[in-house]
């Protein structure tokens, strides 16, 4: 397909998503601060929810943070049956297996109890069980045609905000390509960010979740689908990244840190379910799918040279954010802020322990890479549209090799 209709095609998709994307969202019943999660389970029973299925994986089982929940439920009459095998990037056959356990219990609603692969599926489980659906036959939008189970989540990361969007990941058993499963059916009735369930974190995961968390409400604030609100949320966000992320990392047991980044997962979250995100998503999913590398660190490695890519269009919103965190005032020029604030990305990934390059990216794979990276992020509602040879060149400069 020329360049040129390809442009035209990706503009009338992206102005029809538009339209979709902008409506009201619906928003979790939100429970913040120390053991709120156990709040979140009163909340559970007021439901009148009798059997329910928590979504986790085995660290978290191994660890016991879950323990206090489900004595919690218990107390109130909610029995808990236990999913526990999700794993990084859920695939098709993880899922299924949460939906087969579900429905061999009878349960009547879901709680997700982990970080964002837990919650994607706890969100895919309780839209396929509460619609009769396959997991292929829920990806894409707006599959459900009947309210999901009862959804619940509690996050024990900071850093995807799934307990506010209306999206989860789904990754192909074989080829590991990521699918996108987009409903605002998927957003949980009520969630709860307990900064208690976060103390123990290793510092890496802490630095993951949290670049992961400024790379939604980077690329959410840039993008052209932006409003007063999303804006609000990701300015928000920013500024308690910045300002707590290097506590977290450094002091695991500072819980009005973690209670901070918390919040700002949750605010961007709030902002990319409506003002979507952008290049470094579509990249980082490549990076994960060919390599296993973490999500949070694609996003980090990402930000800083697609934000270098897209400075000449976005030179006003990276300004604004610089101002935002402290980083200058309005009276300078707004291309000396925008390098300031993309700046201080470098500075942070160096102090957090993320790589700038990896030996990982083969030169083989760089062409498929680019190919699929380009197909995502060219639907994405970003500043400017990128040109196959500058993502090709994003990628050798992440390389070591």
């Amino acid at each position: 397909m020329p360049a040129f209709h390809k442009v035209i095609r990706y503009k009338l998709l992206r102005s029809l998503m538009k339209k979709v994307i902008n409506k009201p969202q619906p928003k979790p019943a939100m429970f913040v601060g120390p053991d709120s999660s156990l709040q979140l389970c009163g909340t559970i029973a007021h439901f009148g929810v009798k059997k329910i299925l928590l979504v986790t994986d085995r660290p978290i089982i191994e660890l016991g943070l879950h323990v206090a929940a489900v004595a919690k439920l218990n107390s109130l009459g909610v029995e808990v049956c236990i999913y526990d095998e999700v794993k990084p990037d859920p695939t098709v056959s993880v899922i299924e297996a949460g939906i087969k356990c579900l429905k061999e219990n009878q349960c009547d609603a879901v709680l997700a109890f982990g970080g964002g692969s837990s919650m994607d599926s706890a969100k895919v489980i309780a839209m396929a069980a509460g619609n009769n659906l396959t997991v292929p036959e829920c990806m894409g939008f707006g599959k459900a045609k009947l309210p999901t189970l009862p959804l619940f989540a509690i996050p024990t990361t900071a850093g995807t905000g799934s307990e506010a969007t209306m999206a989860a990941i789904v990754s192909d058993d074989e080829t590991h390509a990521k699918n996108a499963v987009a409903d605002f059916k998927l957003v949980p009735s009520a969630a709860a960010l307990d900064p208690s369930l976060m103390l123990g974190l290793p510092p890496h995961i802490t630095a993951a979740t949290g670049m992961d968390a400024l790379t939604h409400a980077v690329e959410s604030y840039t993008g052209v689908w932006s409003t007063p609100e999303t804006d609000h949320y990701c300015l928000a966000a920013t500024k308690l990244i910045f300002e707590n992320i290097e506590t977290a990392y450094s002091d695991g047991q500072n819980i009005a840190a973690r209670e901070a980044m918390a919040l700002a997962s949750y605010y961007a979250g709030l902002a990319f379910t409506q003002a979507m995100v952008g290049y470094v998503h579509a990249i980082s999913h490549q990076l994960g799918a060919h390599y296993g590398i973490a999500h949070g660190v694609g996003n980090a490695m990402a930000l800083p040279p697609v934000m270098e890519m897209l400075k000449g269009a976005a030179t006003t919103e990276l300004a604004e954010l610089a101002v935002h965190v402290g980083l200058g005032n309005g009276d300078e020029a707004p291309e000396q802020l925008a390098d300031r604030f993309i700046g201080r990305i470098w500075e942070l990934n160096d102090k957090l322990g993320i790589p700038r390059q990896t030996e990982l990216i083969q030169d083989k794979d760089i062409p498929v890479i680019v190919a699929a990276a380009m197909k995502e992020g060219n639907g994405y509602p970003v500043p400017r549209f990128i040109e196959n040879s500058e993502c090709e060149a994003l990628l050798r400069g992440l390389q070591s090799n």
